[in-house]
């Protein structure tokens, strides 16, 4: 007598130990190895924990605007040998009893100058801080001369900052509507809807991070902020993409979900994203190192922090935001809802009627092959009752 052998089903998993590799291997083969669509609530709860940081420091604390955005006077003299930033906070201070809001050094060579930024200045305390710093530093204009003229004092109204702020929002709507439209054309509009939510998690956090860390919002900060939601939506439009690739006609067969195939496509675009995204942020970096520390442009420090904060976190949310947002609008009604059930319900009858072989298995073991399993099956009826029959016999009465 032989032992029963165990059908394969389809959507069953190779019995035979397939050779392990790497964390690293699966992320550049993109093998579908890590489990992103499925631990979507993780990472729902960690996004939800990023936006709630983000939202409470812009409560709390706010943002630090630069001076173009409150107003205020700008003093500017040629950057010397005797000249430093730290002297001349230390020349503002001891004439006004309280320091600039900002000193830095601005271009390099000639062409650098000491950037004095402080509370808007009355004309008489213009001539005096003029007057100090040009008693101090002797200053040269152009031509090489000696002169006071080589001190320039400007005011900035906060009403330019305004109109920037205002203009940038704009720009924002206008853009995010734009996104939709072309999603919806080229994708679908599910995933339209996802790519929106991503960017505004992508603003929110990238928001909460200037508030957090209280870099200074200027209107270079501002623009950069908009750049980078042209690189989130190129992010999202190459994830997408190959969401649809895989998914396309999945909804005719029954081995695989949405998501699970959905989550390979985000596998298979993750290794993408990360060299994207290292690419993209090198020279921002390089900018940093470069242009701000070694050559003192201290424009370019706004511009490059917001375009670093925004890339990293662009290429979070492009994967683990907004693949599992898409899956959760398709999975929730629909003809992708239908067949994720459908799937499933598959599943769980395959894997029932594999218990079932087994413990025959288990059962023809334990006899020691001397049974058949139709021997089993028919033993274990003759001792289960039939459908409406009625208890038999009688009890044994207690003897007292």
């Amino acid at each position: 007598m032989s032992t029963p052998t165990l059908d394969r089903f389809d959507d069953e998993p190779q019995r035979d130990r397939a050779p392990e590799h790497s964390i690293f291997e699966r992320l550049y083969t993109g093998t579908g190895g890590f489990e992103i669509v499925g631990r979507r609530r993780f990472y729902y709860a960690l996004s939800a924990a990023f936006v709630v940081i983000s939202l409470l420091s812009i409560a709390v604390r706010g943002f630090t605007l630069g001076i173009d955005f409150e107003g205020g006077s700008r003093i500017q003299l040629p950057a010397a040998e005797n000249v430093t930033t730290q002297k001349a906070e230390d020349v503002y201070s001891a004439t006004f009893g309280h320091d600039p809001v900002s000193v830095q050094k601005v271009g390099s060579g000639a062409a650098a100058t000491i950037q004095i930024r402080s509370d808007t200045l009355d004309l008489a305390e213009s001539e005096q801080l003029q007057n100090a710093l040009f008693k101090t530093f002797q200053p040269k204009d152009s031509s090489g001369t000696v002169s006071r003229n080589a001190i320039s004092i400007a005011e900035i109204s906060e009403t330019w900052g305004s109109q920037i702020t205002r203009q940038a929002l704009i720009a924002l709507l206008v853009f995010v509507a734009l996104t939709m439209i072309y999603i919806a054309i080229r994708f679908e509009r599910d995933m339209s809807i996802a790519a929106i939510t991503s960017l505004f998690f992508n603003l929110i956090v990238t928001a909460g991070v200037y508030s957090l860390v209280g870099f200074e919002v200027t209107p270079a900060a501002v623009i950069g902020l908009l750049t980078i939601l042209g690189y989130v939506l190129y992010d999202n439009v190459v994830v997408f993409d190959k969401v649809e690739e895989n998914t396309r006609g999945v909804l005719h067969l029954t081995k695989r979900t949405y998501g699970e195939q959905a989550n390979l496509a985000a596998n298979q675009t993750l290794m993408r994203s990360i060299n994207t995204t290292i690419i993209g942020i090198l020279p921002i970096i390089g900018m940093l190192v470069i242009a701000v520390w070694l050559l003192g442009v201290g424009t370019l420090k706004d511009l490059a922090l917001v375009q670093l904060v925004g890339m990293i976190v662009g290429a979070y949310s492009s994967i683990f935001f907004a693949v599992p947002v898409l899956v959760s609008i398709k999975e929730r009604f629909g003809p992708v809802a239908a067949h994720t059930r459908k799937v499933l319900a598959r599943r769980s009858g395959a894997a029932s009627e594999r218990a079932r072989l087994e413990a025959e298995r288990r059962a023809v073991a334990a006899t020691g092959g001397r049974k058949t399993p139709e021997e089993i099956r028919r033993q274990s009826d003759d001792y289960s009752p039939r459908p409406g029959a009625r208890p038999s016999g009688k009890r044994n009465k207690r003897r007292h």
